[in-house]
């Protein structure tokens, strides 16, 4: 795989269910963009188990600089959270939420029981999504005036680059998407141009 490209699953998965020992383990995958995707997802599958006497699971995000969480939620210490996130790990995946809801059937697994169930839980919920390959992009704006629409309109086209917005009057704005490898060379051949403004967007 190229620095620029990650892996991640494109959209929710199928519910995954593990039956252990009479506990039944209902298994999910989202795909996430931010932190605060997870809360309403982890709601979401609170609602859909109310009988969920527990609800674990880890999240990864970013491929430069990478955060990740794990959450037991009251199961014992790494048990439930670590095993998870071991699977988004041998997955080799980022920008995604894995969440397994437990409803105890009533006999006890034991926390080796627990890990494994938890482990085998990701792993299906992981197997059950779509996973794709994405390329890191930068956004870029450009300030520039009309009668320089053409020159503008022709690199972005040589370029192959995607225009995310743009606003044509006297004076223009337009905001193209780059694969980030290739940033630094898209950059030079605007900076060329007389008169266009760049911006790069967080």
């Amino acid at each position: 795989m190229d620095s620029d490209t990650f892996k991640t699953i494109s959209n929710a998965s199928e519910m995954a269910l593990l039956k252990e020992k009479k506990s039944s383990f209902f298994c999910y995958a989202f795909p996430i963009q931010n932190e605060h995707e997870v809360r309403a997802h982890i709601e979401s599958i609170k609602k859909k188990h109310p009988g969920a006497n527990h609800v674990c699971y880890a999240w990864q995000l970013g491929v430069t600089a990478v955060t990740y969480r794990a959450n037991d939620d009251g199961e014992p210490h790494n048990s439930a959270g670590m095993p998870i996130y071991g699977q988004i790990q041998s997955f080799e995946l980022t920008n995604v939420l894995v969440a397994v809801a437990r409803v105890f059937g009533g006999t006890k697994l034991g926390v080796g029981g627990l890990i494994s169930a938890y482990r085998m839980g990701a792993k299906m919920a992981l197997t059950a999504s779509d996973i794709i390959e994405k390329t890191l992009q930068q956004q870029v704006k450009l300030y520039f005036e009309y009668v320089q629409m053409n020159q503008v309109m022709r690199l972005i086209k040589q370029q192959q680059l995607v225009i995310v917005s743009q606003q044509m009057e006297l004076n223009c704005e337009l905001v193209f998407s780059v694969r980030k490898k290739s940033l630094e060379k898209v950059l030079a051949l605007f900076k060329k141009l007389q008169a266009v403004r760049i911006e790069q967007l967080d």
